[in-house]
């Protein structure tokens, strides 16, 4: 199959300088669709360049929701070779669509089992790290407006505070997605949409990236940003006067993924970056970024990060999550969408 992309300069939601190296006539050409934030992705790209020097890569990032409705119309006319960091809930609806090539890449043994498919073999998609939720709370900002220091979901639907509150979109962000899911899991539809009716009336906006609100609160922007504790802890050993709060009721996860897209141009070359991305090297950057990794010997401990994070995850319904998931953003936006913020 022969397909022809536009220029990516033309493209929203590209990470300038990722395309790395100059075509050559004997090296293999890739596009990787991936929802790694940035600044992890640009570290990535150039480790992966380093080892596969004879692959030239163009990289295409955007948040959750917007890389998978993209992946979702290109359906029928695929133009990733490859998918790199994409939400296990999105990766399953794409895997019951038949969009990937099946391959099981060297290694995948040391990985953590709930990171592998475990309904195909070979495998799918393989999961490389993942993600939890948290909140981001800024102790001088909550001093000034006399706010108190939540523990849990349901503190934060107290009116007290109304204005002080900033979420990702679940429509756009997985973190905001991984939210929504969760509490629904854990509290039942009725009393989670009851629950989120209240948590509206607090927030200011919603964002379309998950770490967006954890960097609001750091810099003063709000007093509570709903976000990942790994981003709380980085920009605290930073100086930042914030608290990473692992709320009581337990927190929603999400693992990112890898898999070959069906019309890949080099089949080989996407092997080959499969395997990378499930090797020791691999993970060693991954546990550097990220709050769980697939290998689990290469988690770190950081500084700052709660270590309550990983007892708190909560037994996460992937399969659940991916066939609800169109329903329940269906449902988010037509109560909540009017305060989200515009996209860029």
């Amino acid at each position: 199959m022969t397909r022809r992309l536009p220029r990516f300069a033309a493209v929203a939601g590209i990470t300038a300088g990722l395309a790395l190296g100059a075509a050559t006539a004997s090296a293999a050409d890739l596009t990787i669709y991936s929802t790694t934030d940035g600044d992890n992705l640009k570290v990535i790209a150039e480790a992966v360049k380093k080892a596969h020097p004879d692959i030239n890569i163009s990289w295409v990032r955007d948040s959750t929701g917007i890389m998978a409705a993209r992946v979702l119309a290109e359906k029928d006319n695929p133009r990733a070779d490859v998918l790199f960091g994409m939400a296990a809930t999105s990766m399953l609806t794409f895997d019951e669509m038949g969009m990937f090539v099946p391959y099981t890449p060297k290694g995948v043994e040391a990985l953590d089992k709930r990171y592998q498919d475990g309904n195909n073999e070979p495998d799918h998609w393989v999961g490389i790290y993942g993600w939890a939720g948290a909140i981001c709370f800024n102790t001088i900002e909550a001093e000034k407006n006399n706010l108190p220091k939540p523990t849990k979901w349901a503190d934060l639907a107290d009116p007290v505070y109304k204005g002080h509150i900033i979420m990702p979109n679940p429509a756009s962000s997985g973190t905001g997605f991984l939210d929504v899911s969760s509490w629904i899991q854990i509290w039942g539809e009725d009393e989670a949409w009851d629950y989120m009716d209240k948590l509206h009336q607090n927030i200011t906006s919603y964002t379309h990236s998950g770490s967006t609100p954890c960097k609001r609160a750091a810099s003063g922007e709000t007093v509570v940003g709903i976000s990942w504790p790994f981003r709380g802890a980085k920009l605290k050993s930073q100086g930042a006067p914030i608290d990473i709060i692992v709320p009581e009721e337990g927190i929603g996860w999400e693992m990112q993924a890898v898999a070959i897209m069906t019309g890949v141009k080099d089949l080989e070359a996407a092997q080959r970056f499969i395997d990378w991305s499930v090797t020791e090297e691999a993970m060693e950057i991954y546990a550097h970024r990220y709050s769980v990794v697939a290998m689990p010997v290469m988690t770190k401990k950081w500084d700052n990060f709660p270590p309550e994070v990983q007892t708190r995850m909560i037994d996460n319904d992937f399969p659940w999550a991916a066939k609800n998931r169109d329903r329940l953003i269906k449902e988010w936006r037509n109560r909540y969408e009017g305060k989200s913020e515009p996209k860029n």
